[in-house]
């Protein structure tokens, strides 16, 4: 089996290497270049695409894979918007995904960037290196006996659930499916009451059609003024220009970001040689109660050591032409 792997940092390197060891059925290459039309035809020769998050696997980029006999696309990450799964059928191509790689490392993620605008930590690391150790400007709250809204309770959700839980917050939830590992503690309400109740609210739903822009500027509307909000699941799921009106206006206390609209150019690369002019990042980072980094939720040890052993388990079952839940059909 010859898989080729696109957009390829050092640490996937590694982490592939090692789950790879003692399997001598597998062959790999490892390119840095993303995939796309364009580069699709490096696939030439080779049985698999290994890709990312951010990569284009449009209906353009699934022909030209055809066109180079590839059977098998596997995405190292949990997300599938990305891909156009009717030209994958058209082709005979099968898909697989990591879905659940390490929940734990999302949400940890996704409480620390709440806690981390809350306190203000990202002014207060820059005032002390100043020498500047006054509290002007670092006052925060309390998150013990707040309310946590928690948007979608798959494993992500759930595992910011207990963490919301743990801090001695009262946890409410939306999402389509209820999640009955979470019941004794989590009461499942209206989206329209979580964004009317929460004091924190964190967004862990896939983005459908249904959840495209689902943070516009009427449901900021309907949330408590000096909401803190969190989204460490797809960047598309916040309307960029609605929520810089709302952080215009006051309404957010805080807005923690992994992962925004305009973030395809920026996730993984160095552009700090770069002014980045008429781009929405940029405006964000204007503000002082916004933090933002650079889609690093998954990026543990643990995470990525589970992203490889998946990744690697879904190509014996594709070649064994089992079936498995981590197809996306």
């Amino acid at each position: 089996m010859k898989i080729l792997f696109f957009d390829t940092k050092n640490y996937d390197r590694e982490s592939f290497t090692r789950e790879l060891a003692g399997q001598p059925d597998i062959e790999v290459k490892f390119l840095k270049t993303e995939l796309a039309p364009v580069t699709a035809r490096l696939a030439q020769g080779y049985d698999a695409v290994c890709a990312f998050v951010n990569a284009d696997i449009s209906r353009e980029t699934i022909e030209v894979l055809h066109s180079c006999n590839v059977k098998l696309i596997l995405l190292r990450c949990a997300g599938f918007n990305n891909v156009d799964l009717a030209a994958a059928a058209d082709c005979g191509i099968r898909i697989f995904r990591v879905p659940g790689y390490s929940p734990e490392a999302v949400a940890e993620h996704a409480m620390a960037l709440a806690l981390g605008v809350n306190r203000h930590l990202h002014k207060a690391y820059v005032k002390v290196r100043e020498n500047d150790f006054s509290l002007s400007s670092l006052m925060g709250i309390n998150f013990h006996r707040k309310t946590a809204g928690i948007v979608g309770t798959g494993k992500i959700g759930a595992a910011m659930a207990r963490i919301c839980h743990g801090f001695g917050m009262k946890v409410i939830a939306y999402d389509v499916y209820q999640n009955p590992e979470l019941k004794n503690f989590t009461t499942y309400v209206s989206l329209d009451e979580l964004l009317a109740t929460s004091d924190l609210i964190s967004l862990h739903c896939p983005l459908t059609d249904s959840t495209y822009h689902m943070i516009s500027t009427e449901n900021i509307r309907k949330m408590k003024d000096g909401v803190i909000l969190v989204n460490t699941s797809r960047g598309a799921l916040v309307k960029t220009d609605d929520l810089i009106e709302g952080i215009r206006a006051h309404k957010f206390f805080g807005v923690g970001l992994d992962v925004y609209e305009e973030e395809r150019p920026n996730v993984f690369e160095d552009r700090s040689d770069e002014i980045l002019e008429h781009s929405v990042t940029a405006r964000l980072l204007s503000f002082l109660n916004v933090m933002i980094t650079s889609h690093q939720g998954f990026f543990t040890r643990e995470a990525l050591s589970a992203i490889a052993r998946t990744t690697l388990e879904n190509v014996r079952t594709f070649k064994h032409d089992d079936s498995s839940p981590n197809e996306v059909k």
